[in-house]
This record gives C-alpha cells, structure tokens and sequence, in this order.
C-alpha cells in the first residue's frame, strides 16, 4: 500500500476517495451540468446551428462548431477510429484525475482537479453522443483594420483552462501543492 499525500496509509478505497474528493466531485458535477444544460439548450431548443452566426454583442457570438479534435482544434479526427481512440484518451484521463483527486488534500487543488475533470466528462459526452464537441463561444475584436478571432469554445473548455490555472497556482504556493498520481 501506498501513502497519501498527507503522509497517511492509503487503502483500497483511499485510491477512489480521499479527503479533499467530496469538493472535487461536486465541481466536476457542477462543471457538467452546466456545460450540458448550455449545450442541450443551445442544440435543441434555441437551435443555434440553424441560426448561423448570432450577434450578442461587438467583441462576443454565438456560432454552432463542432469539433472533431481536442483542444484548438488539434488532431482533427473524421473517423469512427479516432471518435473512439479520442474517447478512450478522455476516459483514461478522467480516471487518472479521479485518482489524482483522492490523492489530493488541499481545496484549491481539489477545486482545480474537479474543473478539469467536469470539463473532460462534458467533452467526452458530446464526443460519445454527437460524434464532436459542441463549441458555441467566440470572441473578437474587430476594428477596420484588423480582426482577431478567439478559437470557438464552451463551458467546459473554461473550466479545464480555469482548472490548469488553478493547479498551476497551486503548484507554485508552496510545500501544500497538488500532487500528481
């Protein structure tokens, strides 16, 4: 058996739970319902992908895109091989943060670990259901003479960015931070 990052014995439950793994789980659930409700009510009830291009104000729209990689866009994948090779990377990544998050005692690595995780779930779901990620967020600045685009995104790509920035900080406080699994 192995010891948990506070120094104590760590059972065959202390793998799957630890004592910060409450306030983790609750934020990835959080992350995900929100990232689903905004997602589901955007497909199917206020049908975005019909609407093209909405206007909501001059630096931010609401665009239906569907990604069929990871994150900006990377690794593009149109066949059903890499929909459930990318799939598969999720879920081990969303077990090694679970076991990641039982390992952690402090609040603010736990936090950052539920966000990142609440975020993967939500992806991988609209992976497994859609076949991509439903991204509907872009920013921009558009003046007459330059244009900037942001990479279109959703509630759970800012929860994972939220979520590395948390850890990162964490990382750097001092003797309390997070460790990796």
């Amino acid at each position: 058996m192995g010891r948990h990052a506070a120094g104590r014995r760590v059972t065959p439950a202390g793998w799957l739970w630890g004592p910060a793994s409450r306030v983790g789980l609750w934020t990835a659930l959080i992350v995900l319902i929100l990232d689903q409700a905004t997602k589901l009510w955007l497909l199917f009830v206020y049908r975005l992908g019909e609407r093209g291009l909405v206007t909501v104000t001059p630096f931010f729209d609401l665009v239906l895109t569907w990604n069929y990689g990871i994150s900006y866009g990377l690794f593009q994948q149109h066949t059903d091989f890499g929909r459930w090779l990318l799939l598969a990377v999720t879920v081990g990544a969303s077990v090694l943060l679970w076991l990641w998050l039982a390992r952690t005692g402090g609040t603010l690595a736990a936090l950052a670990i539920g966000l990142i995780l609440g975020g993967a779930v939500g992806n991988g779901i609209d992976r497994f259901a859609y076949g991509a990620v439903a991204d509907f967020a872009l920013f921009h600045v558009t003046t007459d003479t330059w244009d900037f685009r942001w990479y279109v995104f959703n509630i759970a790509d800012v929860a994972i960015v939220a979520g590395v920035v948390g850890l990162l900080y964490d990382s750097v406080r001092g003797d309390r931070a997070a460790k990796a699994p």
